[in-house]
């Protein structure tokens, strides 16, 4: 799997459904949006950021051109962005919410089933596409990572507030720091990228950092091209 960035990767299957009754997806999608208990398996699992079901029309495919495809099927995209290996998330999902994925996936052309797990597997790797870019704003963090770092935030804020009060003793402020310091210890955690989770994440990393060294040797050709004196432009 290409779309990884840092600790974090970007999964998108795209499968069609059913040519007849397909249009059932629409309202299992409803009953999902008005019964949010089905989905009760995956709230405790924070390595899952997102998950997102579309249906997208035959006639509403998305095109660069004029020429519009012409499809006999409607299509349904899910999305989403998690922390971990692939095959720890579709195992959490399968084991989570085995009902809620084929309900979700019920009319779609092939859908083998969430369980057992080795043919569900199998349908979303054939289905699922690498994207050309895929951005993470905190390559190593992970959710919890980004919680603890929330957490020694707002101590920090609460702190300033302290030392800022001209009624505050240095003895007060430095009970203060102190029972902040013990309430965020277990968050002051220090930040890099996960272990290696498969063949295709080293890949990904090693030609990040390639193109990373590429990119900088391309900036210093061009300063030293458009600036040779190594002065600055009047």
């Amino acid at each position: 799997m290409s779309n990884v960035a840092g600790k974090a990767y970007g999964m998108i299957v795209i499968t069609p459904l059913a040519k007849r009754l397909g249009w059932t997806n629409k309202w299992v999608f409803r009953f999902g949006r008005s019964f949010p208990g089905i989905l009760a398996g995956l709230i405790g699992l924070k390595f899952i950021h997102f998950a997102r079901w579309v249906i997208i029309p035959k006639d509403a495919w998305p095109t660069l051109s004029d020429d519009r495809e012409t499809l006999d099927r409607d299509t349904m995209l899910f999305l989403s962005n998690f922390n971990g290996t692939w095959d720890q998330y579709i195992d959490a999902f399968s084991d989570g919410i085995p009902t809620g994925l084929d309900l979700f996936w019920y009319k779609n052309a092939r859908y083998p089933g969430s369980v057992p797990i080795t043919p569900f597997k199998q349908y979303i790797r054939a289905n699922q596409i690498n994207c050309d870019f895929y951005y993470n704003a905190t390559p190593g963090a992970a959710y919890r990572d980004v919680v603890s770092a929330l957490r020694v935030k707002r101590a920090l804020l609460e702190l300033e507030d302290i030392y800022r009060d001209p009624r505050t003793s240095p003895e007060d402020f430095a009970k203060a720091y102190r029972a902040r310091l013990k309430v965020i210890q277990n968050d002051l955690t220090t930040q890099g990228f996960s272990p290696v989770a498969s063949t295709s994440t080293d890949r990904a990393e090693e030609h990040r950092q390639q193109f990373n060294a590429l990119q900088n040797k391309f900036n210093e050709a061009w300063q030293k091209e458009h600036n040779p004196a190594g002065g600055t432009d009047a």
